[in-house]
């Protein structure tokens, strides 16, 4: 076990266990800080940030100044020659050729796995758009287990954007795996995107309550969208009938997570429209409520309206704490991933929840991710990038895009296994019908409309409804 010359772009990349090594390294570096000067000597960090950033690009940098490694920089991607049209890819490439180890930000959504794929060296994922922002979150973890001593069973509220928010993403599928419950405490409109909690109860278990807008004893308190319950809790909140939330808050929250309204990710108008008006603020007034008496205040920064400076002074508010922390969590990482230090003795994490593995939908042309912030779909990449999904449903029929893992449901299917080759066997079916469900993974083909998948050669199925069983020819 050990993290030598792998990448970091996804919580799915860490297990518990890993993670937990990583914390115990944390302790060792953030304790001998001045005594690190030797480690990397000699290594090269690329740090592209084509995204504005001030902790994570400074602390990245002053972790390997700190381990005795060089830094070269890129802060604009303007001054780079991907203004001038070049691909990710071949930036990657070139990059890879003169350092050790990149650390990458970017606005699109899946740009680290790409970068990752062709540089040829670990790479780091200093947060690619809406999507993720992995090493945040271990600076979140480390935090959490620091101040509270475990993270399972702890109870996190979850706070502002949830939407867009990236390091909320990365949080919700990290505290899963160390079984944590969460609440959603959403700002109206910026809910926890539904691809992030199908794959939260597909893959990490437990279930998500949704609360009742009738609930006003709950929402009055805070603005409660959600609960979810990791299968480890020992009484399943979200498995009981007529659950009382009201009852559950009064044990406490042990943790408040605050994000600020992504605006720049913002797609929509109406998301802008009177935002500072429902986006809940975070001030001594809630805290004073009796499910906060013992809950620490976290933030990734930078903050805006949603966290009063009223509260700075109040112990419980660790989110500058939480910053400092961020060297030397990204000074371990850097150095177990470029293998300048040993693994650490096994943890005690609890058990590795293992990855599902999914049929991969491939194909040259037809469907293409319908997030217009993928990578995948961008000018300079859709030519070399083919549309990638992983088969994560059958009922309905639901693909995850392998970049930026938004959710998609095609509207009509067919087989690349139609008898004989003949045409009048070529046929497409609606996604949502019995047929559909019986073609095997690697004959799967996709089509968005009817009318493509006529351009393609096929012809509609006898029985396009969902209320009849439709021939079963072309399995």
């Amino acid at each position: 076990m050990g993290l030598s010359d792998r990448s970091l772009i996804t919580m799915d990349d860490l297990s518990s266990r890993e993670m937990e090594a990583l914390f115990s390294m944390t302790d060792e570096m953030a304790d001998t800080m001045g005594d690190q000067y030797n480690v990397c000597q000699g290594k090269i960090m690329a740090s592209l940030f084509l995204e504005p950033s001030t902790r994570t690009r400074l602390s990245f940098e002053t972790a390997m100044h700190r381990l005795g490694g060089n830094v070269i920089t890129v802060a604009d991607a303007k001054v780079t020659s991907l203004a001038k049209g070049e691909s990710l890819a071949d930036m990657a490439r070139v990059v890879g050729s003169y350092a050790d180890i990149i650390v990458v930000r970017h606005p699109w959504e899946g740009a680290a796995r790409v970068v990752a794929d062709y540089a040829g060296i670990p790479v780091i994922n200093a947060g690619d758009g809406g999507h993720q922002h992995p090493t945040q979150t271990l600076c979140d973890l480390y935090t959490i287990r620091k101040e509270r001593g475990d993270i399972r069973g702890l109870r996190i509220a979850l706070w502002g954007d949830l939407k867009y928010g990236r390091t909320i993403h990365s949080l919700i599928f990290a505290l899963a795996k160390f079984g944590a419950d969460m609440l959603f405490c959403p700002s109206p409109g910026l809910e926890v995107p539904e691809n992030i909690v199908r794959k939260l109860i597909a893959e990490y278990g437990g279930q998500v309550e949704r609360v009742a807008a009738s609930d006003r004893a709950v929402k009055d308190a805070f603005p409660l969208d959600a609960v979810y319950v990791t299968p480890s809790s020992p009484h399943q909140l979200a498995m009981m009938p007529n659950i009382n939330l009201e009852a559950e808050l009064r044990e406490g929250v042990d943790a408040l997570y605050v994000t600020r309204p992504q605006k720049e990710r913002f797609i929509t108008g109406t998301e802008q429209e009177g935002l500072k008006e429902r986006y809940p603020v975070v001030d001594k007034k809630l805290l004073r409520g009796r499910e906060f008496r013992k809950t620490i205040v976290m933030h990734p920064l930078p903050r805006v309206d949603e966290l009063a400076y009223d509260i700075d002074a109040d112990p419980r508010s660790i989110y500058f704490q939480q910053a400092a922390r961020g060297v030397p969590i990204r000074m371990a990482l850097l150095a177990l991933l470029l293998g300048a230090r040993e693994w650490p003795a096994s943890s005690t994490a609890g058990p590795t929840i293992p990855g599902v593995e999914y049929p991969v939908y491939r194909r040259d042309s037809g469907v293409r991710c319908d997030n217009p912030a993928c990578v995948s779909v961008q000018e300079s990449e859709a030519q070399y990038l083919k549309p990638e999904f992983k088969v994560v449903s059958r009922d309905p029929l639901t693909l995850r895009c392998v970049y930026c893992e938004h959710g998609y449901q095609p509207e009509y299917v067919a087989t690349t296994d139609w008898h004989e080759g003949k045409l009048e066997y070529k046929i497409y079916h609606r996604a949502d019908s019995h047929w559909a469900k019986r073609i095997k993974p690697e004959n799967l083909i996709v089509f968005t409309s009817a009318e493509e998948a006529e351009a393609h050669g096929y012809k509609a199925g006898r029985y396009p409804g969902t209320q009849h069983r439709e021939n079963d020819t072309g399995e």
